[in-house]
């Protein structure tokens, strides 16, 4: 591995092509009761959008994964950022819903490109501890959509429509992709380049499915996703419509949940100075059941919108602690074959989270009942996993 430390052009490119995602999703979510106005549909129809653009990046980080150990980074990202420009101008031209749910679907196959090559390209320069405290140094990136895109789409929303957000996302892309072509030297190694041209990618697929421990980070990480993803899907109806927070506060109170996810990703980073990785992973993963008890016992008791709100905050903050960590560890299985591995960790991820925003829409009472359910549901799994099929050697950290 490289002894290096990352310049601060290289921290900004990574982290925006790992907050492509997360940038495509938030800058339109205050829009979803306009759009389900504009074409007459109801909001579980706009809904969607969300879980088919979830279906969209499992599927294409399953193929750009291991491509990319094939043929390279950086042909990956390019090819991506080009489909997703054209697919977000499609979004923005589309006549009716069902138009518009295709071209998210698109949209998603261009943006999850940039995401799984990051991750590799970490894994390709680092060693585990050190892509866990670069993946953590990437939320600080990453952890301004949440912060700025929900508002500015609002703002875009109220000055023009809906359809402008994704012309700034087209432009988005394209700028990405230029620093990209222009900035991003390859790093994938020539070993594994061979390890990917000696098998096939379904023989790939099957062996690291085979692995034990690559399969309990998977899940860690994919069940911690899945809370974040169910409260993505039904926040903009329970916020904004039962709730009757404005879209301003709405965007406040995302931005106050990235907030703390950047925080606790930043004291995840210190804390690795001295720590081992899995040690603060397993440590995270018992803190954040019991904050998601806690969350359903608020709503079971009919608690206020405030309280809910401040159990959903110290839920979510965990993600600062767990996605870099099982990360992490899952690129550590199998180094040479960090592009496929990345791929199925950020494929599992959003299966998880298309699963967790349907079953969040179908189960829609009013209430934050379905979405603290998922979020116990999910997390639950998560610690199962860490401790039955990780299984690392896991001590408590000292007082």
């Amino acid at each position: 591995m490289l002894a290096r430390v990352p310049t601060r052009g290289e921290i900004l490119l990574l982290g925006s092509l790992t907050a492509f995602g997360a940038i495509t999703i938030d800058l339109y979510l205050p829009t979803l009761p306009a759009i389900a106005r504009a074409f007459s549909v109801s909001a579980a129809t706009v809904q969607l959008t969300l879980s088919t653009f979830f279906v969209g990046m499992a599927l294409g980080q399953l193929v750009y994964g291991p491509v990319s150990d094939r043929i390279g980074r950086r042909p990956v990202i390019l090819f991506g950022c080009c489909v997703y420009v054209v697919a977000s101008l499609a979004c923005a031209l589309a006549p009716s819903i069902g138009w518009l749910v295709a071209g998210r679907f698109a949209q998603a196959l261009g943006c999850c490109a940039g995401m799984v090559v990051a991750r590799a390209v970490v894994r390709d320069r680092y060693d585990h501890r050190d892509s866990a405290r670069i993946f953590s140094l990437l939320v600080l990136v990453l952890g301004v959509a949440p912060m700025v895109a929900p508002t500015v789409g609002g703002w875009l929303a109220a000055a023009s429509s809906w359809r402008a957000i994704f012309l700034v996302l087209a432009a988005f892309g394209g700028i990405v992709g230029v620093i990209s072509w222009r900035r991003l030297d390859e790093s994938r190694g020539e070993a594994t380049a061979i390890k990917s041209h000696s098998e096939s990618m379904l023989a790939a697929y099957v062996d690291l499915l085979r692995q034990r421990r690559l399969v309990g980070y998977t899940l860690v990480g994919a069940c911690n996703g899945a809370t974040l993803f169910s409260y993505i899907a039904t926040a903009p109806d329970l916020v904004i419509d039962i709730w009757g927070f404005s879209s301003r506060a709405f965007g406040l109170i995302f931005a106050a949940i990235a907030v703390g996810i950047i925080g606790s990703s930043q004291v995840n980073r210190r804390l690795l100075l001295r720590y081992p990785p899995d040690r603060i992973l397993g440590l995270a993963c018992v803190i954040a059941l019991g904050c998601g008890l806690l969350l359903l016992g608020a709503v079971v008791a009919d608690g206020s919108k405030y309280l809910i709100l401040a159990g959903i905050f110290a839920t979510l903050t965990s993600n600062g602690f767990i996605a870099a960590n099982a990360l992490a560890g899952a690129l550590n299985v199998d180094p040479l074959r960090a592009g496929i591995t990345s791929g199925l960790f950020g494929a599992a991820n959003f299966a998880l989270g298309a699963a967790a925003s349907a079953a969040a829409a179908a189960l829609h009472d009013g209430t934050a009942l379905p979405m603290a359910a998922i979020i116990v549901v999910s997390l639950a799994i998560a610690v199962l996993a860490f401790f039955g099929l990780a299984r690392p050697q896991v001590s408590r950290l000292p007082a």
